[in-house]
């Protein structure tokens, strides 16, 4: 068994002609941060430095930090309290970790399409999918490209229900004049070491929900315990120890300090890059939409359209990081319905929480319940090693070894 690898264990051997986000650019007050933490013999609120400073960035009241992404997110599904067999509605082109607390706690990840073309899903493709198990919508900004929320946000207030973010490759994108992550309920943000904001690891939860912020902290940091007078900790809810160590709080406050300046120029760079690639015959660049008015894109990516070359697209990605754009690829695994085998016999056998009930009907997850996003991408080539290191003849090198491994292999 080949088991995945994450972080700058995923990327060691890679070799290319561009830039590689390892080792990454840290903030200059790093070791200064550490140092506090070590010299105060860990007494020091180095966390809570970190989140208020994280939340006055984007402009939310709470910050909730935790050790990773798939936590963050795991920790807001335990939040909401919903029941088993209740349906969240989630992109299908995402990753593992923003579905891994939903199936937890027994609720039903439901799979709307993407909309032609992109890897995201809009408002017209979600409204087919809402029942009246429908509890939540969680809208994954793949990429770093947001969502069209405004559109969504109308559609679930319309049926009361939750919206919730997964801006893990999104942090700093901004939307309208607003933040990813601040464009609904709640958010989950990833700090793991290959993310635009990359500490060691780390991630957390923002809100502006006062409640909802203290039922966070009680499942997510407290375990569900609550302090009994004459007995001690009573856990009067089922829930994690999910907290943010002093040692990532401090790399990632100094990270904090330099993300912005970075993610304008990965921005410029991202839209550059999109602009070369366009010019090439049979290239379609992943569409930037109007309303992302800065786009902090974690991973370049590009179509092959289909008939134009005698190659597939997974023989074409081969060439292209072959030829030295390290880390080409491309991401079928990022499909959930066919992705999460195990979820796909969970509901073939209805083992629980499939059984009928607390299910209300039948459920099937295949790659063909997502025929856009299916075939988008069969199609779709992309790199995350796209970083803040590149600059404006690095875009211009990569739309060349594009251009000539296209020509290589039209049709």
């Amino acid at each position: 068994m080949a088991r995945a690898q994450y972080g700058a264990q995923a990327v060691v051997g890679l070799r290319g002609s561009l830039p590689n986000p390892f080792p990454r650019t840290i903030g200059p007050n790093a070791g200064k941060y550490l140092q506090e933490v070590i010299d105060s013999g860990l007494t020091c609120d180095m966390v809570g430095r970190f989140e208020k400073a994280f939340a006055q960035e984007l402009g939310v009241k709470h910050c909730i930090a935790t050790p990773g992404c798939t936590p963050a997110l795991a920790v807001l599904a335990a939040a909401f309290g919903f029941a088993p067999g209740d349906e969240i509605i989630v992109s299908p082109i995402t990753d593992y970790g923003t579905v891994q607390g939903l199936i937890r706690e027994n609720y039903i990840p439901v799979f709307p399409d993407t909309a032609p073309g992109t890897v995201n899903m809009s408002a017209e493709t979600i409204a087919p999918c809402i029942s009246d198990r429908t509890r939540a919508i969680l809208a994954v900004h793949k990429t770093g490209l947001v969502c069209d929320m405004d559109p969504i946000n109308e559609l679930a207030a319309r049926h009361g229900i939750i919206v919730y973010e997964d801006a893990c490759q999104a942090v700093f994108s901004r939307y309208k004049g607003r933040y990813a992550g601040t464009l609904a309920l709640a958010a989950g943000f990833s700090f793991d070491s290959e993310k635009t904001l990359g500490s060691d690891v780390g991630g957390c939860v923002t809100t502006s929900d006062d409640g909802l912020a203290e039922r966070l902290r009680f499942i997510g940091h407290s375990r569900g315990g609550e302090m009994i007078p004459h007995f001690g900790r009573a856990h009067t809810a089922p829930g994690y120890a999910h907290r943010m160590t002093q040692s990532t709080a401090a790399i990632t406050l100094a990270q904090l300090e330099i993300i912005k300046p970075q993610v304008e120029k990965r921005d410029h760079m991202i839209r550059l890059l999109t602009r070369l690639l366009g010019q090439i015959p049979g290239i379609v660049p992943l569409p930037i939409p109007e309303y992302v008015e800065v786009y902090s894109c974690w991973m370049a990516g590009f179509s092959i359209a289909p008939g134009v070359f005698k190659c597939s697209g997974e023989q074409f990605a081969d060439q292209l990081a072959k030829a030295g754009v390290s880390g080409a690829g491309q991401g079928k695994y990022y499909l959930m319905p066919a992705a999460l085998s195990f979820l796909q016999e969970k509901a073939a056998k209805k083992v629980y929480p499939y059984s009928q009930p607390p299910a209300s009907r039948s459920y099937h997850y295949s790659a063909d319940s997502c025929p856009n996003a299916r075939d988008f991408l069969e199609h779709f080539i992309r790199w995350s090693t796209f970083c803040e290191k590149y600059e404006e003849d690095h875009c211009e090198l990569a739309a060349q070894l594009v251009a000539e491994v296209a020509e290589r292999n039209r049709a």
